[in-house]
């Protein structure tokens, strides 16, 4: 393909044009008017003008997938019917198979939950089914991880609970029973430890009532029962003293008059 440049003369921006002499498509499309130099075009190296191209004429998408150039063949997988897409599942290129991760059939997914690409895999972890999602619980990258823990059932979240990354135990964290949440109470993570202290179970709070972090403690006095909160009057912390003790007290006031 020969190619030129037109470009405005008071613009920076610089629009392919295919030669059209050259073109395969010259008594057919271009004659008929249907694709249109510098703005629908499937030759020239502009994936805007290719993606016109293909969207009125998706049927020419299979002669395009296994083109040299990688950008004409991941437009074209956008359009290609579901059987011409296994062959692609292998391509060299990861937009072609960044692509593939979401238009192909759920049962073929696994087939790309190894990929060397994350944006493939990530894409993988948000379409996979819940029964399949733990085959990914140890991926190599954290936000493919994250989105595991984002979707798996809450009750089969304990692998991840000592997972390297902050951000995927946060995510635990949030999502795992409350009942659970007694694995995560000597998280090194102060701001995952204060999570656990928001959900977990009144009856548990006492393990965490001795943190080391004083906004853990705090958390704890917002929400502990009348026997835990006593023993917390007299926190190193002024904020968590005061919390427990204005608690304390307004929860033995509300017995003393429910007993009247």
């Amino acid at each position: 393909m020969v190619a030129s440049f037109l470009a405005d003369h008071d613009s920076v921006d610089l629009t392919p044009l295919a030669d059209c002499s050259t073109c395969a498509y010259r008594d057919s499309l271009l004659a008929a008017g249907t694709c249109k130099p510098g703005d629908r075009c499937v030759v020239a190296e502009s994936g805007r003008q290719i993606d016109r191209f293909f969207k009125v004429h998706p049927g020419f998408a299979p002669n395009y997938a296994n083109d040299p150039f990688w950008e004409r063949r991941a437009i074209a997988a956008r359009y290609l019917s579901t059987n011409h897409l296994r062959p692609l599942l292998t391509d060299p290129d990861e937009a072609v198979r960044r692509v593939l991760a979401y238009r192909i059939p759920v049962d073929w997914l696994l087939e790309l939950s190894q990929d060397s690409d994350r944006e493939v895999r990530v894409t993988v972890a948000d379409r996979l089914p819940e029964t399949q999602l733990e085959l990914m619980a140890n991926d190599p990258d954290y936000l493919v991880r994250t989105y595991v823990a984002k979707r798996l059932p809450a009750g089969r979240l304990f692998r991840l609970v000592a997972d390297p990354d902050n951000e995927v135990r946060r995510t635990v964290a949030e999502r795992i029973p409350s009942v659970s949440l007694g694995l995560m109470a000597e998280d090194h993570e102060v701001n995952i430890r204060r999570i656990v202290a928001q959900r977990m179970d009144v009856d548990d709070l006492v393990m965490m009532s001795k943190d080391e972090d004083w906004t853990v403690r705090y958390e704890v006095a917002l929400r502990a029962e009348p026997e835990l909160l006593k023993q917390m009057l007299d926190d190193a912390d002024e904020e968590v003293s005061f919390t427990a003790r204005e608690r304390w007290e307004a929860l033995t006031m509300e017995t003393a008059h429910a007993a009247d």
